[in-house]
């Protein structure tokens, strides 16, 4: 029965790992001017690898992340 409780949180862990990985690449394309469906499929398809395409992919020219910077001021 232990094998099976640890296996449970590894899966728990590599589930939240997925879902952070979808939110945040739906946030970096939606501030790069793209929307948030094009992150959101590439974070859940290519999990941690589809926030690292968000982050090397060019910005738009009227996207909040070309007028207000990477990081948004509060």
């Amino acid at each position: 029965m232990e094998v099976f409780a640890l296996m449970g949180v590894k899966a728990l862990y590599l589930f939240i790992l997925w879902l952070l990985s979808a939110i945040a690449a739906s946030w970096l394309s939606d501030r790069k001017g793209y929307g948030e469906r094009p992150g959101l499929a590439t974070g859940i398809l290519l999990t941690f690898v589809g926030v690292i395409i968000w982050l090397v992919w060019p910005a738009k020219d009227a996207s909040r992340w070309k007028v207000q910077g990477p990081i948004p001021r509060r």
